[in-house]
């Protein structure tokens, strides 16, 4: 088996490569169209290949401009082109598979919308460390205080976020049937997941998350529920 990866340089040596890509050939190339080029190169390379390619710019234009703007749509007309010029060079017998890792939603620079933990003495109270992303929050208490902060979250957040403890999202499946004794204790103490088009953002801590338009992480159908296109030849 023949395995390779073809991505822009700038990922081969991240810590998601790494764990997540790990075991085929990191090929990096700057334009889309040179790595669609390569890739087809890489399937004929063996008798039984398998390779990965990443394009990355309709990701960062949704979370820059909005998943609505006419930049990430542009790139989206980019990466449809990008995928026409890869079937049109597959080998025969091959299949190619395009998808996406998440979708993505705006929301609105509003308080309404943008709860700021870095504001709220509530959400902050009890808490020893904010982790996860604006709508997948992972809450690390204070030793003793998981309880009154769960109890406070929810209280706060309403009907906007679904907020758990550590053992409820496990139970509800939120990270998948089985949790490895080794990850358990990564999980927040509480989990709070956006319903709504809402935010928990930490504007002082993550000034850069803070900015961005289009978001995701969270497990409305808009985030989790994304196109699969499959081409043979």
């Amino acid at each position: 088996m023949h395995a390779a990866q073809v991505s822009s340089p700038t990922f081969e040596n991240t810590p998601l490569t790494k764990v997540a890509l790990s075991g085929g050939t990191f090929l990096g190339r700057l334009t889309g169209e040179d790595r669609m080029d390569l890739a087809a190169e890489q399937l004929a390379a063996g008798d039984r290949s398998l390779v990965y390619t990443y394009f990355a710019e309709v990701d960062g234009a949704g979370h820059r401009f909005g998943v609505d703007s006419d930049t990430r749509r542009g790139q989206l007309m980019y990466a449809d082109r990008l995928v026409q010029r890869l079937a049109e060079q597959l080998p025969p017998r091959s299949a190619l598979y395009v998808t996406a890792d998440h979708g993505m939603i705006d929301v609105p620079f509003d308080e309404e919308h943008r709860i700021d933990f870095d504001e709220d003495w509530e959400l902050s109270a009890g808490v020893a460390l904010l982790g996860g992303e604006g709508r997948a929050r992972h809450v690390y208490a204070v030793p003793g205080a998981a309880n009154d902060v769960l109890t406070c979250w929810r209280e706060v957040l309403g009907e906007q976020f679904w907020v758990a403890s550590r053992d409820e999202a496990i139970a509800a499946g939120w990270f998948g049937p089985k949790i490895d004794e080794r990850v358990y204790g990564r999980i927040g103490d509480v989990v709070a997941a956006a319903r709504d088009d809402v935010l928990i953002i930490a504007s002082e801590r993550e000034p850069n998350e803070s900015a961005m338009v289009g978001n995701h992480g969270s497990m409305t159908p808009a985030e989790q529920l994304v196109p699969l296109l499959e081409v043979r030849s």
